[in-house]
Formats: structure tokens, C-alpha cells, sequence
């Protein structure tokens, strides 16, 4: 709920789900709608809010989740090809988003029926995808159209890049700018399903960003050109918990730098930014509803699109489409400065009340803080046998598909085999290491021999399969290969990716006398999943089921080691990530809840990363990165509802070797502040009316708010006049007011919030003369 009615301060009217078939389907016919997947209760909290709400069923939903969100035991229904003219496929989709309606409408929860659901779409951008499926493609998707409408919901039915949608179905646009988009109708309205304000994260990459003047200028682009409905996805990602995100390669996170961030707070100044965004669409709404535009060229990259109603009412959008100039340009008799790549919003066709380029609103500063250490706790320890401990799954010559083999109920499978070395193999006499050389179609590896790792390889979120070439230690007699093999999340899109593999492709060993032996077409021996994962070592009926050994010193860079400590939950109300930076790769829970896989991998030095961002232009996911270097993931969230008041049990499976006493349970907070405003930047006052804009022009002003429970302790930087930087690296410019730090003080000092008027009785008077004065303040909140 506390998320709904954060997106609903935000300006949000509609909240957009997927409906995930995996997660609610777990086997034919067996579903399930308990904890996190109650569809039901999770519409009604929208309704209750007083929002919209639009489902996606899907039930194909890619959304870099596991398999796409379709069950993997669909996969091994016999004759079963998936999004193509195919009965078992058709078949089960239909049975499925049969229920779902079903269960909407038992419910009530169809506009129709006085419900939320406003929308409702089938199949997921399968446009592009249709000409793969060659003569099953287009029959196809007609049939999900006609299927989806004997539905009867009542509400209209929609598909995201779907250019042939049959009508009545609307075909909408999924992109980072859709103000160029047309449905494939005139009848329909103009829709724009995912409008990507981030990225996603693929361990051992970048982390990108998406600057919200950007974001702001495509949504304002989008309303000019006619758009009806516009949606954020994400407008909160939140977190991959268990084994849910797909890809593979997808991390735990899934921010998406979204306006709402992973832990639930909102993304300053994204957010507010887009608040002020939706508040100025929403004053030209009548107009808007009540005209058609009129398009007036001012310039090669400029126009504006004129909404006037015979009553007199007009709404107007100015755009500088120039990403690297700014201009200006007389309009009704008026002239109006617009920076480079930016829209202007007047409501009244007089004042402008909003410009994209202009962010106005606060940026927060937040920390990751350390909780204290595990330093001192007693942990229990249990290390599993690297290769086959207890019974064997199967024997069988040559190497196996992993995803056939486990059918996703475990990230783990392990390929045993012995090999005999003579003790004449020069490799033994000289001190020279034979070459383990082996190529896998993915995901992941641990190679041991004679119980000990010998190396770790991977592929990444671009290319999955890998090959490494790597010295082993082998001795005289019989040897050990044990090769432990993961996916990280199953493919989730793409033409036919269910056919996708992972796995071993091929193993040799190098460096014996008589040429390489190649292991390819031995005698394998399998085991699925871990031993800790077979006796649920993670559960708290399982917990005892093994010897765990007790030690306040629990081994360090140690494979294959499940660890269990009891913490408590830090103190106060912020959320909590679980720093594993220190750690290899594995699995984490807290009291029995999968937190998920965490792996901080580090991106490559060599990456382009930026320290700021050029807003200007067209956005790609490669444009803005930071992080380069780094983590892509350090920090894992666990939820607080997960907490106990004591005796929490956290069991983390490390796989490669990690140090457990410098894991850290962190909060995340807001420690300051900053803002940053000119007296150029469009403002209007809180309490005016929507309807009522006239020539009411407020002063210009900086607003700063610190989280609940703190207050303004510190001013670290003020100025009025010609500032440079950005939050945490403001500096004075030429022009410089001396009092800007006392006049900040006496307003701000030791409250929650202030505002700052850039007005000349707060400032010296003539200040900057000839240019808008800026005034840049940070502060500290606690």
C-alpha cells in the first residue's frame, strides 16, 4: 500500500501489473495466489487507493523474469512450441487467462463491473517476434486477439508492438520515446505501454541511468503529439527475490532507476520532477480532451501544438527538438527561452508553468549505512563435498542439456567423472600442470579436481556461452573431475528462446603424452542440485537436518559452504540491504524468505562511464552508466516485514569463497539534500487552482525536505548568484552573494522543511546583473 500511495503522491492515476502464469500456475492445474503473488488483494489495494489499474495477463510477459513468466513444465508437455500456432501452447495459455478473467470477475474488479481494471492486454511484444514463427506467427496472434476477446471483460483489450492488432484490440507502443507512434487506427486511442525511465542490471555490468529531464521531455513530447495514456515501466522495479529474475544474468536488483527505487523511497529529483511534470499536463486537460492541435513550425527544430477550444480555452506545448542549442522564440506576441531539447507546458497558451530541462526539485543524497559487523556472533557451518554426496541422479555417457535435466527446480548440477593418470605422463616428472579446457553453452561454472576449485568462469548478460583454458593439478592414479554448473536465471525472450540450452558443450584435458583426452563422451556421473538445497538447510524445519559446526571464526574463502548466523534487525524504519560485497557468488535467505542470488561481480574498468550526464538527445541504455569497475550489485534487499524482533536466522550458500564476518545489514538513508533553481525556472504556487493560472507567477523558489525524524542540521553549501556543479560538488561561480549561507540558515536551520524565495529582499539587491541569478544549497539532515 505504501507504495501505491507513494506513486499515487507522484501524480500517478493507473498502477500496471504483469500477471506471472510461473508464479501462480506451478504445475497443471495446481495454483497458487498466496504471499507476494495475490493478485486479488494487490488490485484491491489499487482500488483503494482510488487508482486505476491495468493487467497485463500476458500471459507471456518477458519482463527479464525467469522463462518470461511462463512455467518451464509447459516446455515438456509433449509437441509443445511456445507464441506460435500451436495447440498444447494454445491450449494452456488460454486455460490460464480463462481463470485469471474469471477470477477478476468473481471479484468485481473490471471497470465494467464498478472495478479498477481499466485495460487488459494479451501476448507481449510479439510484433517484431511474428516473422520468426514464420506460417504460425501471424495465426497466432489473431487467435490471441480472438481468444482474449470472448473473454467478455467489458474493458478494451490491448497489445504492446503488436503493428497488425485486429480491431477492436489496441496496439500500443512500447520505447524510450513514442511521440511519433500512430495505432494502427484511427479509431484507436494513441497508448504508450512501457515508457523505460532506466534500464535493467546484468551482473558484471554498468549500471545505467536515465536523467529525468530527459524522461520528462519524452512524456511531455508524447501528450503533445496526441497520447492518451502514457505508463512508466518501471515506475517502481523492486527486487528479483528467490530465482525470479531471468535474462540470464539479471541481478537480485531491478531498480530500473525508477522514480520509486528499489527499496521503496522515492528517486529525487526523478520523482518530483515528474510530479511537477504530471501537475502541468493535468491543467491542459480540457483542452486537451476538447480540441484537435493545431502544429506551428517556429524553426527548423522547433514547434509548438496548439489545443483551442471554441470557448476560449487553450493548452500549449513548445518544443526545442535542437539537442544541443538553445533558442528563442516569439509565440502569440510573446518571447519564450527554451533550452536545448525541451518542452514547455502553458496551460493558459501564455504562461509556462513547467519546463522539461528545468528540474527544480530536490536531489537526495543517500547512503548505504553499515549496521554493526557480524564480528563476534557464533556462526554454524556446513561444507558440502564438492561432487556427488549421497545417492547419484543418473550415469550417462556424455554430457547433458542442464536445463532438461533440472527443468529449473535448482540453479545446480554437477558433472562427475574420474580420469586415470599414468604416472609416465611427463606433465608429473617436469612440474608442468596439465590444461583443463572446457566449453559450456552457459551459464556458469566451478571446476574442482581431487575436491579442490580450480578455477571459476562465466558467461554475461550479452553473450552466455563461455570456454576457459585452465592449469589443473592432477596426480599419478585416479582423479576426481567435478564440475558444478549454475544458471542464473533462464532466458525470458527472443524467437523460440525456450529451446535455449546451458550446460556443458565439451571437455578435454590437455598436456598428456599421447595428445589431449577429451572427457566429452565419458561416463558422467549427475547429481541435481546441492546437498544443503536437498535437505532444505534454508528452512526452518531443515535447519537441523545436517551437523553444522559451531565456531565463532567461520572459515574464510572456503567453496561449497553454507553458513547460518542469528542477527537482529537493525534499529529504526529504514529499508535494509544486505552488504555482501566481501562474499564470492551464491544464495541467500532470511528466515526461510529467499533474498536471492547475490554475485558482486565487477563491471570492467574499461567501460565508458560518465560522472555527469548530458540529458541532450536521444537516449540509449549505454548513454549515462555509472559504476564502471564496480559491483554491479553490492547491497541485496531484505525486506523488514521478513524480520523478526529476535532470533532472525540468515543461511547464506556461498559457492566459490567469500568472507562471512564482513557481511553487513546496512540502511538505506537519506543523509542530505540539495537544490538548485534559477529565477528563469517556471513556478506557481501550490495552492492556485488547476484552473486558474492567469498571470499568477509565483518568485522562484528552492523547497528542501529531509526524511521523517530529521531536521536541517547543517548548511554545507549556499549560493546565489552563478553556482557550478552538482549535489555534493557545488562551487561559487563569478557572481557570489557572501550572505547566501546565513540567509539559508536563518530559514532552514533545525526544521524539516523550508523554502527559499530567490526574491531580492531575502538576497543583496543588483546582484548578476545581466544574467538570472541560481541559487545551489546543500544541506545535511539529521
Amino acid at each position: 500500500p505504501g507504495l501505491v500511495q507513494t506513486a499515487k503522491e507522484g501524480g500517478i492515476d493507473v498502477i500496471e501489473t504483469y500477471v506471472f502464469w510461473n508464479g501462480h500456475e506451478l504445475s497443471p492445474d495446481n495454483y497458487y495466489f498466496g504471499g507476494r503473488f495475490d493478485l486479488v488483494k494487490f488490485v484491491k489495494i489499487v482500488q483503494q487507493a482510488g487508482m486505476y489499474l491495468i493487467l497485463r495477463i500476458g500471459p507471456f510477459v518477458a519482463a527479464e523474469w525467469n522463462f518470461g513468466g511462463v512455467p518451464v513444465w509447459l516446455h515438456y508437455v509433449p509437441g509443445t512450441v511456445f507464441r506460435t500456432d500451436n495447440e498444447p501452447f494454445k491450449h494452456y495459455m488460454q486455460k490460464f487467462m480463462t481463470f485469471i478473467v474469471n477470477l477478476m470477475k468473481q471479484e468485481k474488479l473490471f471497470a465494467s463491473q464498478g472495478g479498477p481494471i481499466i485495460l487488459a492486454q494479451v501476448e507481449n511484444e510479439y510484433g517484431d517476434t511474428e516473422r520468426f514463427y514464420g506460417d504460425g506467427g501471424k495465426p497466432y496472434a489473431m487467435w490471441a486477439a480472438r481468444m482474449a476477446l470472448s473473454q467478455n471483460i467489458g474493458v478494451p483489450w490491448i497489445m504492446c508492438q503488436q503493428y497488425d492488432a485486429p480491431d477492436p484490440v489496441i496496439n500500443t507502443c512500447n520505447s524510450f520515446y513514442c511521440d511519433q507512434f500512430t495505432p494502427n487506427s484511427p479509431n484507436k486511442p494513441k497508448i504508450w505501454t512501457e515508457n523505460w525511465p532506466g534500464w535493467f542490471k546484468t551482473f558484471g555490468a554498468r549500471d545505467p541511468h536515465r536523467p529525468p529531464e530527459d524522461v520528462a521531455y519524452s512524456v511531455a513530447r508524447f501528450f503533445q503529439k496526441g497520447g492518451s495514456l502514457q505508463n512508466y515501466y518501471m515506475y517502481h522495479g523492486g527486487t528479483n527475490f528467490g530465482r525470479t529474475s531471468g535474462g540470464p544474468f539479471i541481478t537480485t536488483s531491478y531498480d530500473y532507476d525508477a522514480p520509486i527505487d528499489e527499496y521503496g523511497l522515492p528517486r529525487l529529483p526523478k520523482w518530483a520532477h515528474l510530479k511537477e511534470l504530471h501537475r502541468a499536463i493535468k491543467l491542459c486537460e480540457h483542452a486537451l480532451l476538447n480540441s484537435e492541435p493545431t502544429l506551428v513550425n517556429l524553426g527548423p527544430l522547433q514547434e509548438v501544438d496548439v489545443y483551442e477550444e471554441p470557448s476560449g480555452a487553450c493548452a500549449a506545448f513548445i518544443s526545442n527538438m535542437d539537442d544541443k542549442n538553445d533558442t528563442v522564440i516569439e509565440f502569440r506576441n510573446m518571447s519564450y527561452h527554451l533550452p536545448a531539447w525541451s518542452v514547455s507546458i502553458l496551460p493558459d497558451c501564455k504562461n509556462v508553468v513547467f519546463n522539461t530541462a528545468k528540474v527544480a526539485s530536490q536531489t537526495s543524497k543517500i547512503e548505504m549505512v553499515p549496521n554493526k559487523d557480524f564480528k563476534g556472533l557464533q556462526w554454524e557451518v556446513f561444507v558440502e563435498k564438492a561432487g556427488i554426496s549421497g545417492e547419484a541422479d543418473f550415469v550417462r555417457n556424455g554430457l547433458v542439456d542442464h536445463i532438461n535435466t533440472t527443468k529449473d527446480t535448482t540453479d545446480y548440477l554437477w558433472y562427475t567423472t574420474s580420469i586415470h593418470v599414468d604416472e609416465n605422463e611427463e606433465f608429473l616428472k617436469k612440474g608442468a600442470q596439465s590444461m583443463l579446457v572446457v566449453e559450456s553453452k552457459g551459464h556458469a561454472l566451478h571446476a574442482f579436481v581431487n575436491q579442490k576449485l580450480q578455477t571459476s568462469a562465466s558467461g554475461n548478460g550479452s553473450v552466455s556461452p563461455f570456454r576457459f583454458r585452465t592449469p589443473i593439478s592432477l596426480k599419478a592414479g585416479n582423479n576426481e573431475i567435478a564440475l558444478l554448473s549454475m544458471t542464473v536465471g533462464l532466458q525470458n525472450a527472443g524467437p523460440l528462446y525456450e529451446w535455449v540450452g546451458a550446460g556443458l558443450a565439451s571437455v578435454q584435458i590437455e598436456g598428456f603424452n599421447n595428445g589431449p583426452k577429451d572427457l566429452s563422451t565419458h561416463a558422467w556421473t549427475y547429481k541435481i542440485g546441492l546437498e544443503g538445497e536437498h535437505l532444505g538447510l534454508y528452512k526452518a524445519d531443515g535447519l537441523n537436518s545436517v551437523k553444522w559446526i559451531s565456531t565463532s571464526e567461520p572459515p574464510k574463502e572456503q567453496p561449497l559452504t553454507w553458513y547460518k548466523v542469528v542477527v537482529d534487525a537493525p534499529a529504526g524504519h529504514e529499508p535494509i540491504g544486505l552488504d555482501m560485497i566481501h562474499m564470492g557468488k551464491g544464495l541467500a535467505w532470511l528466515n526461510g524468505e529467499e533474498i536471492g542470488r547475490y554475485w558482486p561481480r565487477k563491471s570492467s574498468k574499461d567501460d565508458e562511464c560518465v560522472q555527469q550526464c548530458d540529458y541532450r538527445g536521444k537516449f540509449s541504455p549505454n548513454k549515462c552508466s555509472t559504476g564502471c569497475g564496480e559491483p554491479t550489485q553490492r547491497w541485496y534487499h531484505v525486506p523488514r516485514s521478513w524480520f523478526k524482533p529476535s532470533g532472525n536466522i540468515l543461511v547464506i550458500f556461498e559457492e566459490k569463497g567469500g568472507d562471512p564476518t564482513k557481511i553487513r545489514l546496512s540502511k538505506r538513508k537519506t543523509s542530505g539534500v540539495c537544490a538548485f533553481v534559477s529565477e528563469d525556472y517556471p513556478s506557481w504556487s501550490e495552492s492556485l487552482p488547476n484552473d486558474e493560472i492567469g498571470d499568477y507567477k509565483s518568485n522562484a523558489a528552492v523547497q528542501l525536505k529531509c526524511p521523517i525524524d530529521t531536521r536541517i542540521s547543517t548548511v554545507k553549501f549556499a549560493s546565489l548568484g552563478t553556482p557550478k556543479g552538482s549535489c555534493g560538488s557545488y562551487s561559487t561561480g563569478d557572481c557570489h552573494d557572501p550572505s547566501s549561507t546565513s540567509v539559508v540558515e536563518k530559514v532552514c536551520l533545525n526544521k524539516t522543511e523550508c523554502t527559499i524565495e530567490l526574491t531580492e529582499e531575502s538576497f543583496s539587491k543588483g546582484l548578476c546583473a545581466g544574467t538570472p541569478k541560481r541559487l545551489a544549497v546543500e544541506v545535511v539532515c539529521s
